[in-house]
């Protein structure tokens, strides 16, 4: 970390004494989706935040205000487009309601790992299609990735999901096309921010719900209401942060500014995978020592559940021509990829 602050720093400080001699301080207000405590989820933003003032030699100060404290989690995209801050860090898929294609830059169900969805978003013009996405429902952002986390889990429950009918009429918080998928199986799906969900198990205004990994949910407290944890995360392979910029802002930047910003999403992309990965296995194995019983959802359940994903997804493409755009070339890589992913690694149990 030490080397890499060094070693951009000295690459920032020449660029903007050089060819950018004439750049303009930057000084944005950043609210937040997540608390910065959160491992690999909101982690990164306050990473980047500081690696952007070091690597600028102070050219470039991003403040960061925690889930609320600015702006609402839920709101964040239209502040930044409405210029009434310069950036925001969120998961990008809350506004699956404004822009119908954003969440298949966000998580997608039975879709890709997360390093086979970098690979897409940096090499198969993923990057170049969000950006297309966002103006051409009128908003006003430069969207940049900057985290991704591994798998969630499936999800809190008071009793294990068994079959389809187990998700007819229950309360429930879930996100994303994956909150479409069990709509579609007679659930009541509501959404609300990370910070709400604990005293909302507690009182029963919802029976269940996901919100991320054993490394984050264990600092939610789920466990301490309800004891089954389901796995696997099939709605959210992969988990996408992204940090919004305001596009007049954005336009304002140097070519070195720019650069920097995006060096520092790339590296927190990097980064916040790794520490969910560091940290989720040692979690989950002392999960049963605190009465958590990690359950796997039934194959037969799965499958089932996989059509109907592929129901929705086909639904979703026929009503918005982003998304039958995007969700064509997500398909289209991964019927390559899948050559090399089952092909190239060990099975997990060797």
């Amino acid at each position: 970390m030490k080397l890499l602050k060094a070693i951009t720093g000295i690459a920032g400080a020449i660029a903007l004494t050089t060819g950018s001699a004439l750049a303009e301080d930057l000084r944005w207000k950043m609210p937040v989706a997540f608390a910065t405590n959160l491992p690999g989820l909101g982690s990164p933003a306050a990473w980047v935040a500081d690696n952007l003032t070091t690597a600028s030699d102070g050219s470039i100060q991003v403040r960061v205000y925690e889930p609320g404290k600015l702006v609402p989690p839920f709101d964040i995209l239209q502040s930044v487009s409405d210029g009434k801050v310069s950036a925001g860090y969120t998961w990008i898929g809350y506004d699956q309601g404004k822009v119908p294609a954003i969440p298949l830059f966000a998580a997608v169900p039975f879709g890709m790992k997360p390093w086979a969805y970098i690979g897409w978003y940096y090499y198969g013009g993923g990057h170049e299609m969000l950006q297309e996405t966002y103006a051409n429902k009128g908003f006003k952002v430069h969207a940049q990735l900057c985290g991704i986390i591994g798998p969630e889990t499936a999800g809190w429950y008071s009793k294990p999901i068994e079959s389809l009918e187990d998700y007819q009429g229950l309360k429930i918080r879930f996100a994303g096309l994956g909150g479409k998928v069990l709509e579609k199986l007679g659930a009541s799906v509501t959404m609300m921010p990370g910070g709400e969900l604990y005293q909302a198990l507690e009182k029963g205004t919802i029976d269940a719900t996901e919100f991320s990994m054993p490394a984050i949910d264990q600092i939610l407290g789920f466990n301490q209401v309800v004891k089954y944890n389901l796995f696997p995360g099939w709605h959210q392979q992969f988990t996408a942060q992204y940090m919004l910029i305001n596009a007049d802002e954005w336009a304002k930047t140097t070519d070195a500014q720019k650069a920097l910003v995006e060096a520092s999403c790339t590296a927190a992309t990097t980064r916040g995978l790794a520490e969910g990965e560091y940290k989720n296995g040692k979690v989950l194995a002392e999960f049963q020592d605190k009465g958590v019983q990690a359950d796997q959802i039934p194959r037969d359940v799965l499958l089932k559940l996989r059509d109907v994903t592929n129901e929705v997804l086909e639904e979703e493409a026929s009503k918005d021509a982003d998304f039958k755009r995007v969700y064509e070339s997500q398909q289209e890589f991964m019927e390559t990829y899948k050559v090399w992913d089952t092909r190239a690694y060990v099975p997990a149990d060797l």
